[in-house]
């Protein structure tokens, strides 16, 4: 786990409200040059095409990381969750995964160095190695090395994921579909809705701090607790009717998507933008994307993820 320090600016927003609303056009942008250069009347893997490749370039952006290898945060995030299915093949050999890993921790200590002592810009790096709080973070490489996991991870899987989540969603529930067409102005609280019925982390892990009783079950101080969000998610006694997908759903973003308290996702606010800008510009090209044939999970039981979605889009 973090120190103290950086545990302090991590739970600071990964992206201040002001600089969203600079991040909005540049995201709107790529949404519609993705979108548009999508083949017409024939298949193809939504995955690939457009969810890893919206979010992958926005982690490049965020991190200021070189465009055109932007596709390696996508492989180190892969390896850094250890699914087989989501690196492709049929399992990750461990020595692979720790030599991606190693790379990642080499790659972004040069780029460190290269933004320290005020020469970088607005992006992660520079901010981290600029701040009071985490300026020495690049003298200890493995803490270090696990924020830059923590930022992968969480930049890559949720949205990816999310983005593909909501085009199942809708085509599983035809119905819903139907109103977002009626109504496009429902799509902020559809996002919410999509991000509390996908989940896209399924659980955490954590390991009590004290002895505690929980709903008559003993916790020992240091024994692993497995929180389990898409559980939560899905909780009749405060969610109503809550195996329902439902976009105009009241209070749909009361969900434990993101976590609670001081470890709430910090990059909450800019997931839910990119979900938002990619459905804005959906439905202004598209009647539906429609899936063919059932999605291909990834194994994992800390990622619900997809490696592969095979639609056909069909425009106005």
């Amino acid at each position: 786990p973090p120190k103290h320090d950086v545990q302090r600016a991590a739970v600071q927003p990964v992206v201040a409200p002001a600089n969203l609303a600079k991040l909005e056009p540049i995201i709107r942008e790529r949404v519609g040059r993705i979108l548009d250069n999508l083949p017409d009347g024939e298949t193809f893997n939504w995955v690939e095409r457009v969810s890893i490749e919206l979010t992958t370039q926005m982690l490049a952006t965020l991190f200021d990381f070189p465009f055109e290898e932007r596709r390696k945060l996508t492989y180190w995030s892969d390896c850094a969750t250890g699914s087989p299915d989501l690196t492709g093949g049929d399992f990750v050999d461990p020595e692979e995964r720790t030599r991606a890993l190693m790379e990642c921790g080499q790659v972004f200590t040069q780029l460190w160095h290269e933004r320290a002592n005020g020469k970088g810009g607005n992006d992660l790096i520079s901010m981290l190695s600029q701040s009071e709080h985490t300026k020495d973070l690049v003298n200890k490489p493995m803490e270090y090395l696990g924020n830059l996991v923590l930022l992968i991870v969480g930049g890559n899987d949720t949205t990816r994921n999310t983005l593909t989540g909501g085009v199942v969603a809708l085509n599983q529930n035809p119905g819903e579909y139907d109103k977002l067409r009626r109504d496009p102005s429902i799509i902020p609280n559809m996002v919410s809705e999509i991000i509390r019925w996908q989940t896209p982390i399924l659980s955490m892990r954590r390991r009590a701090k004290e002895d505690v009783e929980l709903f008559g079950k003993k916790i020992r101080a240091d024994e692993k607790v497995v929180m389990w969000y898409i559980s939560g998610n899905r909780d009749d006694e405060v969610i109503q009717d809550p195996m329902a997908f439902r976009i105009d759903r009241d209070h749909a973003r009361h969900h434990l998507s993101f976590g609670f308290g001081i470890h709430r996702c910090m990059g909450n606010r800019l997931a839910e933008m990119q979900v938002r800008v990619a459905w804005e510009e959906i439905m202004k090209r598209f009647h539906t994307v429609e899936m063919v044939g059932e999605p291909v999970r990834a194994m994992s039981n800390i990622i619900r993820g997809y490696r592969e979605l095979t639609v056909r889009v069909h425009r106005h």
